[in-house]
C-alpha cells in the first residue's frame, strides 16, 4: 500500500526549494536598488533554475497524489490538491503532516510573492525614473533649435520637455 510519506518528503523538498527562492529575491532587492545589472542576470539565472525545479517536482507531486490516489481506491485527477488530498486522508498522524507541510509552504509562498512584489515596484520605479529622464534630456527631434518669430510657430506643438513651457 502506498503512504502519504514520499508525498511529505516530495513537499519538503519543495519548501526547501522556495526558501531558496526567497533567499534569491532577498539578494535581489539592494542588487536592484545599486543598478547592479551583472549581479542580477546571475540572481536571475540561479532564479531560472530553482524554478524549473520547482515545475520537476510539481509533476511529481501530482504523479505522487496520483498514485496515492489510485492505492486508496480513488480515480486519479491531476487537478487534485494537496486541501483535497487533506479531507479524504482519514489517519489522523498523516492528515495533521500534510496540513504541517502544507502550511509551512504556504508562508513560504506568501513571502515569496510579497518579496516579489517589492522588487517589481523597484524595477517599475527605475523605469518610470529612466523614462523621466530621457523626456528631459530629448527634445522633439523635428523642433528647431534656433530662434523663430512667434507669429510662425504652431500655438498647438507639442511639448515633450518638462521645462519647454512658454514664459
Amino acid at each position: 500500500m502506498v503512504t502519504i510519506e514520499p508525498l511529505l518528503e516530495l513537499m519538503e523538498r519543495l519548501a526547501a526549494v522556495h526558501s531558496q527562492l526567497i533567499e534569491l529575491a532577498n539578494e535581489k532587492t539592494p542588487v536592484l536598488v545599486r543598478n547592479d545589472v551583472d549581479s542580477l542576470n546571475a540572481i536571475i539565472h540561479r532564479e531560472n533554475k530553482l524554478v524549473r525545479q520547482v515545475a520537476e517536482l510539481d509533476r511529481e507531486r501530482v504523479q505522487r497524489t496520483g498514485e496515492y490516489l489510485i492505492s486508496r481506491g480513488y480515480n486519479p485527477d491531476p487537478r487534485v490538491t494537496v486541501s483535497d488530498l487533506i479531507k479524504i486522508i482519514f489517519k489522523a498522524d498523516e492528515k495533521k503532516a500534510l496540513m504541517n507541510v502544507q502550511q509551512i509552504l504556504l508562508e513560504k509562498l506568501i513571502e515569496l510573492k510579497r518579496l516579489n512584489e517589492t522588487n517589481q515596484k523597484l524595477i517599475e520605479q527605475s523605469l518610470a525614473f529612466i523614462n523621466f529622464s530621457i523626456d528631459l534630456l530629448v527634445d522633439d527631434p523635428n523642433q528647431d533649435l534656433f530662434y523663430k518669430a512667434p507669429a510662425s510657430s504652431s500655438h498647438n506643438a507639442v511639448r515633450n520637455g518638462l521645462f519647454d513651457t512658454k514664459a
